[in-house]
């Protein structure tokens, strides 16, 4: 089983969800979040002076899936959020050693 983190634009949100769904991943976690790399925020003017503004709003999405769905996702979700431009975000692969379903028990894959 693996963790797939994506982080991204907010606006593109709504495309990973649909293209993940249509690959019959149906469970998430989404995060506002914000942050900083390449991009390097942006400048804006308050009150008459200019302020740098640096942690940009993200989204992350959160899933875990079992390995052999992890290259299928990951290149379906590049395809729709690649805009070409620094900011696009990433994307981070974790390994899961156990998952447990609270509700019944269910421990491994099933319980995903």
């Amino acid at each position: 089983m693996k963790k797939i983190e994506i982080i991204t634009r907010p606006e593109k949100l709504e495309e990973i969800k649909a293209i993940v769904e249509k690959l019959g991943q149906y469970s998430m976690t989404v995060s506002m979040v914000s942050g900083c790399g390449l991009q390097k925020g942006r400048k804006e003017v308050y009150r008459g002076v200019e302020v740098s503004i640096n942690l940009l709003p993200k989204v992350k999405i959160e899933m875990v899936v079992g390995a052999d769905k992890v290259d299928m996702i990951i290149d379906n979700v590049c395809k729709v959020a690649q805009t070409g431009e620094v900011g696009d975000g990433k994307i981070f692969v974790y390994n899961i050693e156990e998952v447990v379903r609270i509700r019944t028990g269910e421990k491994g894959t099933v319980a995903i």
